[in-house]
């Protein structure tokens, strides 16, 4: 049997999400993506996962005072599995 971490299976879904932003950046600017995703996208998909992390708490809870697209969506499912990450190596280092 293969060894499993759950670190591993957590930052590979950060990962992914990371290439759902970017591919839904390009979307929203008009530029949908079929094949490689160039690095432009991806730079622009951690600038976004950046301001999502540094506005705060109030930006962030938007869904208690109005729907969220699919892009808010998901960084703020990005946001939770980073939070999900540390609290991980937190209990390990505990």
């Amino acid at each position: 049997m293969r060894y499993s971490d759950e670190l591993d299976a957590l930052r590979a879904a950060r990962d992914a999400l990371r290439r759902r932003i970017a591919e839904r950046l390009a979307l929203e600017a008009g530029t949908p993506i079929a094949g490689a995703l160039p690095e432009a996208w991806l730079t622009a998909a951690d600038e976004a996962i950046e301001a999502w992390s540094s506005e705060g708490e109030e930006a962030q809870d938007s869904r208690a005072f109005r729907p969220i697209g699919p892009l808010q969506d998901l960084l703020a499912d990005h946001a939770a599995l980073v939070e999900r990450i540390v609290e991980t190596l937190d209990r390990r280092l505990s």
